[in-house]
């Protein structure tokens, strides 16, 4: 078994080894922040140059995770697009890959900070979500039971860093499913005022491992990728 099986307010979830999170009794996907667009919208705006393959690399993982699950509904918790431009300039090949994807599927967009406006794409654009006991949000609020991305949650272990799901029995944070994120150290203490302290840390990888969640007292960093 690769995934990490938890409950979380009655529901059986599997954090996936890809960083995606699978509910089966729902039939559910949820993903958070993909950044689809990242290589192009730094070229756009004279930024860094990146290999032109992130979008397409995501695209395989979240393929893969689709036909391993048999998901017929996927929430994509914000973030989906570097900025709103991006969704616009896709290639046409990753565009029509992506609609391929969708086809059939009840698919859910939630707003984030790098794509808070409407995109030209199908499915149903939220600011939130709730299925069953479960809400699902883009960034982390007061209100449990919840699931939520924004944070690129990442850590250490074995001399590799990793990214990696946050969670407890009121809320779970998603890592970054996307390529070239980047992401905030678990133990940055703007985690441990968020999670309990029996909280976990579940690594992404060939297998999905949790370890002891230790928050530190690391003054929190306001990172590129928030804003």
């Amino acid at each position: 078994m690769s995934h990490h099986a938890f409950t979380l307010a009655g529901a059986a979830l599997h954090a996936l080894p890809s960083g995606g999170l699978h509910w089966p009794e729902r039939r559910l996907l949820v993903v958070s922040d993909l950044h689809f667009g990242k290589s192009e919208r730094l070229a756009r705006r004279g930024g860094s140059l990146l290999p032109p393959y992130d979008t397409r690399a995501t695209l395989t993982r979240l393929d893969t995770d689709l036909e391993t699950t048999g998901a017929e509904n996927v929430i994509c918790l914000g973030d989906s697009f570097d900025d709103t431009a991006a969704a616009g300039a896709l290639e046409d090949a990753d565009a029509l890959w992506l609609t391929r994807l969708m086809a059939g599927r009840d698919w859910t967009w939630i707003t984030g900070n790098h794509d808070p406006g409407p995109v030209q794409l199908a499915g149903t654009h939220r600011a939130k979500a709730l299925v069953g006991p479960l809400a699902f949000c883009h960034i982390a609020t007061t209100r449990t039971p919840e699931i939520s991305g924004h944070y690129h949650p990442k850590a250490h272990f074995a001399g590799r860093a990793h990214p990696c799901f946050l969670i407890d029995a009121a809320r779970v944070i998603l890592p970054a499913y996307g390529t070239y994120t980047g992401g905030l150290w678990s133990d940055d203490q703007l985690f441990g005022d968020l999670m309990q302290p029996n909280a976990i840390a579940v690594l992404t990888g060939s297998t999905a491992r949790a370890i002891p969640f230790r928050p530190g007292q690391i003054k929190p960093r306001v990172s590129s990728f928030f804003r």
